[in-house]
């Protein structure tokens, strides 16, 4: 097993086979190994340093009906809200006193933000905080929309690819959405210049380990700045809500892989393993992670925006409790940073 990790750590696109192999190897001492040298290889490029991110989560308006989200468009149950420009504005006042230097606005596919609403915001917080980088995580767009936010100042752009296998993207969206669009939108997004991020949840309905195996292929092959992987986790209120979570485990090793294929990725420990497993955060960053993404929502909207049942939204997650963050990652060795936390060319 060490053979074929070290082959990943040359830089080489395994075999399917041997990426399965050590997906589902339950030997103690291989999986050490595996998140041994995703350590290693992340302190090489980043050293002990920890990227913090500032999460506005701004709208859970959604247009689209996409099964396993709890915003779906069909959720009658969920409490939508829109915040304001001036809220946003108040949000990235607050997290920049607090140390952060990249604000993450994320929202649903919300027609109410149009190309110029979008733009205006970016463009302000681009004015307010020129040492500030700014990630949009906001969907599907087309290119010249894509173009206008970079060109307002957007940095990063955050759209997961959610499955490389056309038939397992099928059952997880409707019928008006395709993976041929996704994947255009994400080399769209490369092309324009954004520092561009994909993805995918571990676990998700009808998923295989052949398919997480294609999909850590097709990241090697994309080379994107970022990747957000995490367990599937159901909301109550979709089609999938009586579905299993994904394993935490399975998400650690496609974390490390990932990090082995990509030495220089911006790789988060996202909100989701953190809700996953108590200490899901600290494994994330054990497991090859350098980024967290705290949440600097207002606290009246948190619970709102709720895409997976039992999101944590208090404790290391919200901002406030950034000292606590910094303390648990010093435990294990590494440091929070203020810095805008771009990618290594």
């Amino acid at each position: 097993m060490k053979k074929i990790i070290d082959r990943l750590e040359e830089k080489m696109i395994l075999p399917k086979e041997e990426i399965l192999r050590l997906l589902t190897t339950e030997d103690e001492d291989s999986v050490e190994y595996l998140f041994e040298r995703a350590r290693a290889i992340k302190e090489e490029n980043y050293g002990k340093k920890i990227y913090i991110r500032g999460l506005i989560e701004f709208t859970n308006y959604c247009k689209n009906d996409c099964y396993y989200c709890g915003i779906r468009r069909s959720n009658t149950k969920a409490q939508r809200y829109r915040l304001t420009e001036e809220e946003i504005l108040l949000c990235c006042q607050k997290g920049y006193k607090l140390g952060f230097r990249t604000f993450v606005l994320q929202g649903g596919e919300d027609l109410f933000w149009t190309d110029e609403k979008l733009c205006r915001i970016v463009e302000r917080i681009h004015r307010s905080f020129p040492d500030c980088a700014i990630t949009l995580s906001i969907g599907e767009r087309a290119f010249e929309s894509y173009k206008k936010l970079y060109e307002a100042g957007a940095d990063r752009y955050l759209l997961r690819h959610e499955t490389s296998c056309e038939q397992h993207y099928g059952r997880l969206h409707p019928k008006n959405l395709s993976l041929k669009n996704r994947m255009s939108c994400l080399k769209s997004l490369k092309r324009i210049g954004f520092q561009t991020g994909c993805g995918f949840m571990v676990g998700s309905p009808f998923q295989t380990l052949e398919n997480i195996c294609e999909d850590l292929i097709f990241i090697k092959e994309f080379s994107p700045e970022m990747v957000g992987i995490g367990p599937f986790i159901p909301h109550k209120d979709t089609p999938f809500g009586n579905y299993k979570k994904g394993s935490a485990g399975l998400t650690l090793k496609s974390l490390a892989i990932t990090r082995l294929m990509l030495p220089k990725v911006l790789l988060p420990s996202t909100t989701a393993l953190g809700t996953a497993l108590e200490d899901g955060r600290m494994r994330g960053v054990l497991a090859g992670a350098n980024v967290i993404m705290p949440n600097l929502s207002p606290k009246e909207v948190r619970k709102k925006y709720l895409l997976y049942d039992d999101k944590i939204a208090t404790g290391d997650e919200a901002a406030e409790s950034i000292e606590s963050l910094k303390k648990s990652m010093e435990k294990i060795g590494y440091c929070i940073v203020t810095d805008r936390g771009d990618y290594l060319k």
